[in-house]
């Protein structure tokens, strides 16, 4: 992501479409996109805490949340969702200087001409995957989530991807990995647990993480996708109280993926103030 200007106004908040033309499984999400938020603030008001921390002159980003699968809902699961759904995510080249090798959405910064949000999302899911922006219907913008380190003010779009198409990674260089992951398999109890980061004996991070097709998820990814689960009504029954220290979870899960936490080590021995560096600490 690089500084840009920044869009003339603020985008909509919540559903972009008619009802009718939302898949019955996204329609409790896209119709209350607040629960989304409210979601975060219940494990423990961090976006609050986040927010107070940015700049005025934050940078506008946002990211293509892009659901795939059957248009009706399962009644027999959680939420309707159905079994072959799917949602679009990029592991990030593990050369790349910031949040190299963590898993995101396909996203990234405002570029003048866009048509923020909607426009960034599209262009950059293309730019990384190869998506055929076409096929897309955009369904809903989240609200924005904070991006400390960066300065990022990131807004989610979220869709529905009527026929997928082809993708896979456009630039080595950027992206490493390009995978549509089935959200029943990521939301399952034994795919699900939490991951801490200490520092000097006290919490510098905890939140929601997956372990699927050998990525681990988490942070502002995966903080996400477990407030949009909750939110959905899609949540079966997991342990809350499996909480794993993170930088082993990244050994485990043999992920070239960096925490981001040394500098903030490094802040608190120079006493240089709270220097969180992972893209995800906003969940």
């Amino acid at each position: 992501m690089t500084r840009t200007d920044q869009p003339s106004q603020e985008p909509h908040v919540g559903q972009l479409v008619d009802t009718a033309k939302v898949p019955p499984w996204l329609r409790q999400l896209t119709g209350n996109v607040s629960a989304v938020t409210d979601s975060v603030l219940d494990r423990g008001g961090d976006r609050s805490r986040w927010a107070s921390m940015l700049r005025r002159d934050r940078r506008a980003a946002s990211v293509l949340i892009l659901f795939s699968g059957s248009w009706d809902a399962d009644p027999d699961y959680p939420g309707g969702l159905p079994a072959d759904a799917e949602v679009l995510l990029t592991e990030r080249a593990p050369t790349l200087r910031q949040h190299s090798g963590q898993v995101a959405f396909p996203g990234g910064s405002f570029d003048p001409g866009d048509d923020y949000p909607v426009g960034t999302a599209l262009r950059e899911a293309t730019e990384e995957t190869g998506l055929e922006a076409s096929s897309v219907d955009v369904l809903a913008n989240l609200p924005s989530f904070p991006v400390p380190v960066s300065n990022f003010e990131v807004t989610p779009v979220v869709a529905h991807w009527r026929e997928p198409g082809p993708v896979d990674v456009v630039d080595s260089a950027e992206t490493s990995r390009v995978v549509r992951v089935n959200l029943r398999k990521m939301l399952a109890a034994q795919n699900r647990f939490q991951v801490q980061r200490s520092v000097l004996g006290a919490r510098a991070y905890r939140g929601p993480a997956f372990f699927v097709d050998g990525l681990l998820v988490w942070g502002f990814t995966g903080g996400l996708i477990a407030a949009i689960s909750d939110a959905s009504g899609w949540d079966v029954p997991w342990n809350h109280d499996d909480v794993r220290p993170l930088e082993e979870a990244i050994a485990r899960a043999g992920s070239p993926q960096l925490s981001g936490f040394p500098t903030l080590s490094r802040a608190v021995d120079h006493g240089d103030g709270d220097a969180e560096t992972s893209e995800d600490a906003a969940r």
